[in-house]
């Protein structure tokens, strides 16, 4: 019994720091001597403990399908990515990953529903930037963004880019600089909705310049790159993946990108650091989390898994096609990503009054 008590208190959680934190070294280092010197009620216990506990490592995840929330509608990004990581999963471990697309609220609804699961790894979600936003921008959110979620890996992160129609007279973000300072308010870019990465960004950006920009808020990226090409509004800021086809083609001019680097996917538009904002970035990003409190070996258990998928050739040549950079970061980066990023957009939605809707 001695063996299998040791066993049972290093892999179980709820055990180890329910007793004494000595007790449990004691027994997991020297189970013979401790079974020896325990009192027979004790043992009794014990024993009837482990007949009716289920063996930790009786059931290897994943023993039953696997749902993956995606927390925005079919077709985006989000989307994409859940299915892209649920396909390879299903494949390298004979189990069924099944995509549960729950979007709305900014992706909030179908966060809360990973929330409220189970952590017994059968639940996860792929979330987007709007993640970290979310917090400041929606009151009463269902579910603690840092306490009840647990981060499992950062996917990777994107670009974004401010691109022009090619009837305006905008070749760069310094242009559009200028025709901010010459007539304030009268600037006007659209984004994929209020409270967007786009429209935060673009806010940051007036206040450390001392100019104003107008917002355009449109309910998605199709509604923003029809009117973008009709020349309806002059300017729109987006991801990578939603303004580069319509660059190519010759549509929209892409006169900026908020990367440090240049994006090879947009030749000539210069990093907005490079353009009067030194040090200037903003990314897109996509995570996976599972409900809060998993057990460590369990959300280590799947790391390796979500890696495993994440460098399958098939997988990052779809990622890559998002106009995403691969990550792969544990979970120990994904929640500093997060932390540092809610702490930045609350401060620029404070500064500005931005409200949902809005």
């Amino acid at each position: 019994m001695s063996a299998q008590l040791a066993r049972f208190v290093r892999y179980t959680p709820t055990l180890r720091y329910a007793i004494d934190r000595p007790v449990a070294h004691a027994i997991v280092q020297s189970p013979e001597n401790f079974v020896k010197m325990m009192p027979m009620s004790v043992a009794l216990l014990i024993a009837l403990a482990l007949l009716f506990a289920p063996a930790v490592d009786a059931q290897p995840w994943p023993a039953k399908p696997v749902k993956i929330i995606a927390v925005f509608p079919p077709g985006g990004s989000v989307d994409q990515v859940a299915r892209a990581l649920a396909q390879q999963m299903s494949l390298q471990t004979g189990q069924s990953f099944v995509v549960d697309n729950r979007g709305g609220a900014s992706g909030s609804i179908g966060t809360a529903a990973v929330a409220k699961a189970e952590p017994d790894g059968y639940t996860l979600g792929v979330v987007f930037d709007t993640h970290a936003v979310n917090p400041s921008l929606i009151p009463n959110l269902p579910f603690d963004t840092l306490k009840d979620l647990t981060p499992l890996m950062l996917v990777g992160t994107g670009a974004m880019a401010l691109v022009a129609n090619v009837a305006q007279p905008y070749k760069s973000f310094k242009d559009v600089v200028a025709a901010a300072k010459a007539k304030p308010g009268t600037v006007a870019y659209g984004t994929i909705g209020a409270g967007s990465l786009g429209h935060l960004t673009m806010a940051q950006l007036g206040n450390q310049l001392g100019v104003e920009f107008n917002h355009v808020p449109y309910r998605g990226g199709g509604p923003l790159m029809n009117d973008a090409i009709g020349n309806q509004v002059p300017l729109a800021i987006g991801s990578v993946f939603l303004v580069s086809p319509h660059v190519t083609s010759g549509r929209l001019r892409a006169i900026a990108v908020t990367s440090l680097k240049p994006d090879p996917s947009l030749p000539g538009a210069e990093p907005i650091a490079a353009q009067g904002v030194p040090g200037f970035e903003a990314y897109t990003w996509w995570g996976v989390f599972g409900p809060g409190n998993i057990p460590a070996p369990l959300a280590k258990r799947i790391y390796d898994e979500l890696t495993t998928a994440i460098n399958a050739p098939a997988v990052r040549e779809k990622l890559v096609a998002q106009g995403i950079e691969v990550s792969g970061a544990p979970g120990s980066e994904l929640d500093a990503l997060v932390r540092k990023e809610m702490a930045r957009w609350a401060k620029v939605i404070k500064d500005n009054n931005i409200k949902s809707g809005d």
